[in-house]
């Protein structure tokens, strides 16, 4: 957990912190947040359980200025848990293109079907309530039960952990089981028993807006006095960043079929593995050579002769645990007439308004091609 650091200064406090220090740290907070917080972000007006729990899950891992426009669109098509539940996935995930990290959309539409069906098509309150429905974890479900519903719970988002780190000069990766362990317990004596809505927008905001990854303006800090990171003249060093591991990279094949009427042929891609139940390009296995990827198309009849394909050059995407290079090959109508092997795809012109919903880097590669087409 918390290693001691040496210091020669014998006027900083290194003690843990008292209960009264854990309500003094609230009060600097709400106080602050009074004059300086966001009171304006969409999600807050009006703030309910439902419009906090989408921003939430779009709020993971994404930036706020990226969020709202893909907020207020989906706001204004799944207004409630049941017209969220009686869309179908596909429309679901149409509105969540573009943010990535789609497992988050799916499970979406299964908690608001799981709410309509277990809760009466009302959010739950309950922290383990929460907990049992698909894409919500425990920092989730504290947000969602102070914020939507005024209740007691602490938060562990990735704003809080480094606030928390700083404050208390934690000198481990936050990761670790025992720190996690140390960071929830912090975060839970921190917590007050009233105002839980603005102190957990408080301080999500503080470490969203000043105590930030890089050059934290601790100076405008309301923890400024009892920072033990600033005491130690170490905020820039905190909180220790995970161990770097070198990403694999790994390649696949896409095949970019073009009918006469310049329209590509799409897949629906399987509802589990990564961009799952989106439509995409049909693709090659993984590592798979040009022979086997000329050899698959051959087998699907999409390819007879040499004169039928031709690459492309390939552009490379990372998810969090590799780098994903795409070789696209075009595969022109041929005299086999494009006979249909499979039945799952379908023919959509390459326009954005008549795409289905795609990963980002596809759809992104398919209207550069639209504009710029290869000979």
């Amino acid at each position: 957990m918390n290693k001691p650091i040496a210091s020669d200064n014998p006027t900083i406090d290194l003690a843990p912190p008292t209960r009264k220090a854990h309500s003094d740290v609230a009060s600097r907070l709400l106080a602050w947040h009074a004059e300086h917080g966001r009171h304006d972000l969409p999600w807050q007006n009006p703030r309910t359980p439902y419009r906090v729990w989408i921003s939430e899950i779009m709020l993971q891992q994404t930036q706020v200025t990226t969020v709202i426009p893909y907020f207020m669109a989906f706001m204004q098509r799944f207004p409630d848990v049941g017209s969220l539940a009686a869309a179908s996935q596909d429309e679901v995930l149409s509105h969540w293109a573009g943010l990535g990290y789609y497992a988050r959309g799916r499970n979406l539409h299964k908690a608001a079907t799981d709410v309509e069906m277990r809760f009466s098509g009302q959010l739950p309150s309950d922290l383990e309530d929460l907990q049992s429905l698909p894409g919500i974890g425990r920092s989730t479900a504290g947000a969602i039960r102070a914020m939507g519903f005024g209740l007691r719970a602490p938060i562990l988002d990735g704003n809080v952990k480094r606030v928390l780190c700083r404050h208390e000069a934690i000198t481990e990766w936050s990761g670790n089981p025992s720190v996690t362990r140390h960071l929830w317990a912090l975060a839970e004596d921190y917590t007050p028993h009233a105002q839980l809505s603005d102190y957990t927008q408080a301080i999500m905001d503080l470490g969203a807006t000043l105590c930030t990854r890089s050059k934290p303006a601790c100076t405008r800090c309301p923890l400024l006095q009892s920072c033990k990171a600033f005491k130690l003249g170490q905020t820039r060093d905190l909180p220790v960043a995970k161990p770097k591991r070198a990403l694999p990279v790994r390649q696949r094949f896409i095949y970019v079929r073009l009918n006469e009427d310049q329209q590509v042929f799409l897949e629906p891609r399987p509802a589990k593995g990564i961009w799952g139940g989106l439509w995409s390009l049909p693709e090659s296995r993984f590592e798979a050579d040009l022979p086997e990827a000329i050899q698959v198309a051959t087998e699907r009849q999409w390819v007879k002769r040499a004169e039928d394909w031709s690459p492309l050059p390939g552009f490379r995407h990372t998810f969090s645990h590799y780098h994903l290079v795409l070789q696209p090959l075009i595969i022109r109508p041929n005299n086999a007439g494009d006979v249909e092997v499979e039945t799952a795809g379908r023919w959509f012109p390459i326009h954005a308004d008549a795409l289905p919903a795609l990963p980002a880097p596809i759809k992104t590669f398919l209207l550069s091609l639209a504009k710029h087409p290869s000979s």
